[in-house]
């Protein structure tokens, strides 16, 4: 290999900021972040990730289910003998309102009041104790 087959530039490369010909601020203008040597704008993402809240404490928090309750005097006003007792029937009777905010709940239904008629519960309900007991008595079934 010989002297003329490398290839090579005979020009120098700009060195900006240093002084030279290009004068005062070498073309980087007047002061700020672009004007500094090893300039490094942050990426937008960082910026969004340091604006987002910091919790304290355990972050892997299972999301708590809504439970309604109703009584079992109210369901027997509302119901007739051997009746269904489901969610349908209950929201349909307004014994039951569910926001559209709330995403995953359960009904609970609790033993206050007696029942005085048969019907028939869907087991898609949680029921206390005392209610369960009540519910037995009257003959009333769960599905």
């Amino acid at each position: 290999m010989q002297l003329h087959q490398i290839k090579f530039s005979l020009r120098k490369r700009k060195r900006v900021g240093r002084g030279g010909k290009k004068g005062n601020y070498s073309g980087r203008g007047l002061k700020g972040q672009k004007s500094r040597a090893g300039r490094r704008i942050r990426p937008a993402v960082r910026d969004i990730i340091l604006k987002l809240p910091k919790r304290k404490g355990f972050k892997n928090i299972k999301i708590k289910r809504k439970i309604f309750v109703i009584n079992l005097d109210n369901i027997d006003k509302k119901f007739n003998a051997n009746e269904i007792v489901s969610l349908k029937t209950l929201v349909a009777k307004k014994l039951l309102t569910i926001p559209k905010s709330v995403k995953s709940f359960k009904v609970k239904i609790l033993g206050r009041g007696n029942l005085t008629k048969s019907l028939l519960f869907k087991p898609e309900f949680i029921f206390s104790d005392r209610a369960l007991n009540k519910i037995e008595d009257s003959g009333s079934k769960i599905e």
